[in-house]
């Protein structure tokens, strides 16, 4: 039991300095896949129209970072609670 708390908290600084890591030694401008794949369109066909709208645009950027932060969290409160739940399955069915 030890040695996979031990190994819990490797992993977990192991994610921290992965994340972190890039923000702090990497050089460059960040952004999102959506801007690049706009301007790799803009350069490669300059006239082009694109052929549907969306549903919904938000009124702002703060906006749309809210939502799409609302989706990373939703998605990962998703995946802790299935990954919970099969390990609460499995550490019952190991008692029995």
């Amino acid at each position: 039991m030890k040695s996979s708390k031990l190994q819990n908290w490797g992993l977990a600084i192991a994610v921290i300095v992965l994340a972190v890591f890039p923000l702090l030694f990497v050089k460059g401008e960040f952004s999102g896949s959506d801007g690049q794949a706009e301007t790799a369109i803009g350069e490669l066909k300059p006239g082009y129209e694109p052929w549907f709208k969306p549903f919904f645009e938000p009124p702002s950027t703060e906006v749309e970072s809210l939502l799409f932060a609302s989706q990373a969290a939703l998605g990962a409160g998703v995946i802790g609670f299935v990954i919970g739940r099969y390990r609460g399955r499995t550490e019952k069915r190991e008692q029995k």
